[in-house]
């Protein structure tokens, strides 16, 4: 009986491990090759994909899953190259710096964080924040919350008063000295060292602010913020450390500042010339466009009282250029990578992105791929994100309607998997 009872166990403990979920697409986006597969089933067991086959098939165990999205399109999980899930635009959002604990801004992350999900981005980047981004990838890796997979900057990189300087704005007896480990650079040996605090924090990526910004508080939104040699000393470091360099950038000779020293993304664009063009597209650097986010700060600025003072002619002069910049750069041949800067406008409406993109002369398959198999690449993920192949983490999304033909549907995702977890059908 004994030994009866442990064959049961042990056949048991094999057929659970044999489980296997088929997912059934009536159409399916091949990133890689950019074409529009129809009737294929994905197998996918555990967290990765076992198989692609031809025809739409129904599993050869009792316990196999099934999942019928014969009448959606299939594509992989989107990656959003600039989100912030710390916090999220509102009246009330500046105040909130002096308000909100930790503890209220990593309860309001973890929110932010299944909305972006549920959206249809099964990866992000995260550009800043205080460093409850860090704690809150950790978590997701964890299992313990629900949201995307993380690389996150921790902090971004500011000089004193610029873009990102954590104390802009404040009464002087709050202001204090911040220096590296805050964040901010003032000399070479002051970008090495926070760069090495990022490190220590945890940080995937580096994030500098080039140049003035939109939103804080503070007069210009395009004017360099570092020196040369600073912005050197940091991509230097980073290289050092294994880590990558973003830089959000309105003005253009901060922008070319940031390229000539092996920045690899450059965030926005604004301003960014045809000489900064054409430096990017030999120094293969990549625009992050967030054309979004432009668009939702023109839209905020003019509502009364909704950001200080000093934002609104900021916001009104930057937010309606970025998208004819995009354009320029696209059409130029500057490499694209998709970001939206999610957090200056409400989580969850990323996918907007694609429409804008595409209104600038971008083919949606074209903006499908720089949110999958661009960024599965810039991220050193290109052979676990990115594309539905065998072998690849099960990271699968689905729209009613092919984007190819009806490019609305991008905002309504009806079918999300990370890892072979279906998260919402």
């Amino acid at each position: 009986m004994k030994k009866l009872f442990l064959f049961s166990l042990l056949f048991a403990t094999i057929a659970i491990n044999a489980q296997d979920t088929y997912i059934q697409c009536g159409k399916l986006i091949d990133t890689k090759s950019g074409k529009v597969l129809t009737n294929k089933t994905i197998i996918v067991s555990g967290k990765t994909i076992k198989s692609i086959e031809d025809g739409l098939l129904h599993g050869v165990l009792v316990e196999d899953v099934v999942i019928d999205l014969r009448t959606k399109t299939v594509m992989p999980g989107w990656i959003d190259m600039h989100v912030h899930l710390e916090g999220e635009t509102s009246p009330t959002a500046y105040i909130e710096e002096f308000t909100l604990n930790d503890a209220d801004i990593a309860y309001n992350a973890e929110v932010f964080a299944k909305t972006t999900l549920m959206a249809g981005f099964t990866t992000v980047r995260d550009l800043g924040g205080s460093g409850v981004n860090v704690s809150l990838r950790n978590a997701i890796n964890a299992g313990k919350v629900i949201g995307p997979r993380i690389f996150t900057a921790e902090k971004a990189l500011a000089s004193t008063g610029g873009h990102a300087d954590p104390t802009n704005g404040y009464k002087k007896s709050l202001v204090g000295n911040p220096g590296p480990k805050e964040g901010v650079v003032n000399s070479i040996e002051d970008a090495k060292e926070a760069v090495r605090w990022r490190y220590k924090n945890g940080a995937d990526w580096i994030k500098i602010t080039a140049t003035g910004g939109v939103l804080s508080v503070a007069k210009s939104a395009g004017n360099p913020q570092f020196t040369q040699q600073e912005i050197e000393a940091i991509v230097a470091t980073a290289k050092d450390y294994g880590m990558k360099v973003a830089a959000h950038a309105h003005g253009d000779e901060g922008m070319q500042r940031a390229v000539r020293a092996g920045v690899k993304t450059i965030e926005h664009g604004t301003e960014m010339s045809e000489a900064t063009m054409e430096l990017m597209i030999k120094n293969n650097a990549y625009l992050v466009p967030t054309i979004t986010a432009g668009k939702a700060v023109e839209e905020n600025a003019k509502k009364p009282n909704y950001y200080p003072g000093i934002v609104v002619p900021k916001a009104l002069a930057i937010g309606p250029k970025i998208q004819g910049t995009f354009a320029k750069a696209y059409k130029k041949g500057v490499p694209i990578a998709f970001g939206t800067d999610a957090g200056v406008f409400e989580h969850g409406l990323n996918a907007r992105e694609f429409i804008y993109m595409t209104e600038a002369g971008m083919p949606i398959i074209k903006a499908l791929q720089a949110a999958t198999t661009t960024n599965a690449m810039l991220l050193d993920m290109d052979k676990q994100i990115g594309s539905i192949e065998p072998g690849f983490l099960a990271d699968i999304i689905a729209t009613n309607d092919d984007p190819t033909q009806n490019i609305s549907t991008v905002t309504n995702v009806v079918f999300v998997m990370k890892e072979g977890i279906v998260y919402k059908q």
